[in-house]
């Protein structure tokens, strides 16, 4: 059966509303409640807001996903007239609480997912906070009872594709048609949206724009991925064959035309937000070329299509018109704009490298904070501080949904191993749910079975085989190193990616050495995207074919780890332990991981859902006889070795071993409390374990 939706052109009788042909007085709001502020358009809003009317209160709401920023509302951080709040939608409690103490007569509702890519991938995250979310506001504000305008900003995509020769766009009253999972929660939320109006008298707006383009826009979107793209010298994937239509708006005019809508924008009604100028995404990859003086045909690439791709959206925007807007940026005048802003601001967003992919699946976990500073108030700080606000009538709870750690189960694979089980004693430390696999990574249905009786968020992959007692193993079991190490990692991030999943892989980064590029003592380190250069042993072989085979899965994230080093001494696969037995020991400097700082951060990497190659080591490099040292002061006084060159060594082991230096700065910039490795060294490892000696 086909469900057709149609409006009318308000969503109340047309008995129930005043004459449209009457001089109404503009509406003036007192404070304002903006959802997903931090976001790209919502930003863009509340600051002109803020600059414009400082009689007006702005409190902006925010959990800071993936695609926000706080740095987006910088402009406005100083101003007496905003208010920040990072909290959820989802959060009924939240939302009555923020609505009654701070009097909010008008809500601007933006926050959405609203990336399709994602929307095929992990389409329940979408009805949470499209359809879920947008519940949640109308009933506070039926509760309440204070609204006097809810501005519900939905997407020209709810009506699906326009017939490719129509002349005349849709218009307000056309039929809703969503094509994709995206657009389809937003076509609920607006069902949600119209049943208030209609039934509780809620004073509802509705507006359905145009693409939006410009400063700040997180780079899933396609203009500032191929900008981003472009900059970096990397070729724009094209969806198809570049045909589709799509038009945009400069995200300033976009803002007035909210600006517009939220004073002169009549209850009941909807409001298209577009332009009649239209362009192909090739035309626009080719604009974007000339920008940077690329020649297109070497450039673009056409990639695999979405599972559906709507040929073209097409608006009739003159009701808005009607109101006083229009388009005042030209293409060229916005596009240039925004390169110069990108070009000005690279690091913006941080490690974006899961974005610029073609076919991006950035996991939408909540409360995932990207630079936040003190413009930020808690949900939990928030309600504490008002609590004992006068005419307050929704009591705090004891346990608030909305300041709770995000909903996250991981699925664990390497029970058995050394990093397996402290993970799996970290989730349990930090009241992370978990399970350990049970299936074999290699038996494609044991894995399926694990993630459809687990129903994780996260699969965290420390399972592989490195050698039993070391790598010397894998020389003489070269099937069984190949079966785990290669096919079942493989199969993992085959069947994560097909659930929507992002797959956390412990690596190694024992697979490269000191080269006339990079020498020892240098402090060159090689860096996430060199290729590697050692082939020693088969265990390093192995673990460069399936890191490169990796790079295919945008839903992985490689952790290089190098000698774990651990507190705990008495583990013989402890680097230090191992080395403390050696009969001799060689003296090279090389990049290693103390466990006990970055298992942690693995965890919190998942959390940001993270991905790419990340070299998973502490900052700088240590020698063998350094850590020794350490361990003579700390440990034992007594404690003596002897050096052997690599020569000599080559005479007692099968296989060579990697020695290098890896540069962590990557990992340094995301997590800038990252210590030294002998930094660390001392205050995990050595401090610890400490011993008193008497004299």
């Amino acid at each position: 059966m086909l469900l057709e939706v149609f409006w009318t052109d308000s969503f109340f009788s047309r008995q129930s509303l005043p004459n449209p042909c009457l001089d109404m007085a503009e509406y003036e709001p007192k404070n304002i409640l903006i959802t997903g502020a931090a976001g790209f358009i919502a930003s863009h809003v509340a600051n002109r807001l803020i600059r414009n009317y400082p009689q007006y209160k702005i409190v902006v709401l925010d959990k800071l996903d993936y695609c926000s920023n706080l740095k987006n509302l910088r402009p406005s951080k100083s101003s007496p007239n905003f208010k920040f709040i990072k909290g959820d939608i989802g959060s009924a409690d939240l939302i009555n609480f923020i609505l009654l103490t701070e009097s909010i007569d008008t809500i601007m509702h933006f926050a959405a997912q609203t990336h399709v890519d994602n929307s095929f991938g992990n389409s329940f995250e979408f009805t949470k906070n499209n359809i879920y979310g947008t519940h949640v506001l109308l009933e506070a504000c039926k509760v309440t009872g204070q609204i006097k305008r809810f501005i519900h900003v939905s997407t020209d995509e709810v009506y699906g594709e326009t017939d490719e020769d129509a002349l005349v766009g849709n218009h307000e009253a056309s039929q809703l048609l969503p094509t994709n999972p995206y657009s389809a929660t937003k076509a609920g939320a607006e069902m949600l949206v119209m049943a208030y109006g209609r039934s509780y008298g809620l004073p509802v707006i509705t507006t359905r724009g145009n693409n939006v383009y410009g400063p700040n826009q997180f780079p899933e979107k396609m203009i500032p991925k191929f900008i981003l793209l472009a900059m970096r010298g990397k070729s724009l994937p094209i969806h198809g064959d570049g045909s589709n239509v799509r038009s945009y708006l400069y995200c300033e005019d976009v803002a007035e035309a909210f600006e517009i809508i939220l004073h002169k924008g009549e209850v009941g009604h909807v409001y298209n937000i577009g332009t009649d100028k239209e362009r192909t995404v090739l035309d626009v990859a080719k604009d974007i070329c000339r920008l940077f003086s690329l020649e297109a045909d070497q450039v673009i690439k056409f990639v695999e299509n979405r599972p559906f791709n709507d040929q073209r959206y097409f608006l009739d925007h003159q009701k808005l018109k009607n109101l006083g807007w229009s388009e005042r940026t030209t293409w060229a005048e916005g596009l240039k704009k925004t390169m110069e802003w990108y070009l000005s601001n690279p690091d913006w967003w941080g490690d974006v490298s899961g974005a610029l992919l073609p076919h991006p699946r950035m996991l939408m976990m909540p409360g995932i904070e990207r630079n936040a500073s003190d413009v930020a108030i808690s949900a939990a700080s928030y309600m504490a501080n008002n609590s004992s606000q006068k005419g307050m009538v929704v009591p705090v709870p004891k346990t608030n949904p909305s300041i709770q750690k995000p909903l996250l189960k991981f699925l664990i694979y390497g029970r058995t191993g050394w990093i397996g089980g402290i993970l799996g004693k970290l989730c349990e430390k930090q009241g992370i749910p978990f399970e350990y696999g049970k299936g074999r990574l290699q038996e494609r249905s044991q894995v399926l079975a694990d993630i459809q009786s687990v129903r994780p968020t996260h699969v965290l992959n420390a399972a592989g085989v490195t050698g039993r007692p070391n790598v010397d193993w894998c020389e003489s079991h070269k099937p069984e190193t190949i079966r785990t190490n290669v096919a079942g990692t493989l199969t993992l991030a085959d069947v994560c990616r097909e659930h929507g999943l992002l797959m956390v892989n412990f690596a190694t980064g024992c697979i490269f050495e000191y080269d006339d590029a990079h020498p020892l003592g240098s402090g060159i380190g090689f860096k996430e995207e060199d290729k590697p250069n050692f082939t020693g042993s088969f265990y390093s072989k192995t673990k460069a074919m399936v890191e490169e085979l990796l790079n295919e899965y945008d839903n992985v994230c490689t952790l290089r780890v190098r000698m774990p080093i651990s507190s705990d001494l008495s583990n013989p696969r402890n680097f230090i332990t191992k080395i403390a037995k050696y009969d001799k020991v060689v003296n090279i400097p090389n990049s290693m991981t103390i466990l006990d700082e970055l298992l942690p951060i693995s965890i919190e990497m998942a959390k940001r859902n993270l991905r790419g190659i990340w070299n998973f080591t502490n900052p700088g490099v240590v020698s063998h006889n350094e850590i020794l040292e350490m361990y003579k002061k700390y440990i034992n006084p007594n404690f003596k070795w002897v050096n052997f060159t690599l020569d000599e060594q080559a005479k007692v082991i099968v296989a060579p071993r990697s020695n290098n230096e890896l540069d962590a700065s990557k990992l340094k910039n995301e997590f800038p409390e990252l210590l030294s490795i002998k930094e660390s060294l001392i205050k995990y490892v050595f401090e610890p374990n400490k011993k008193s000696f008497t004299a």
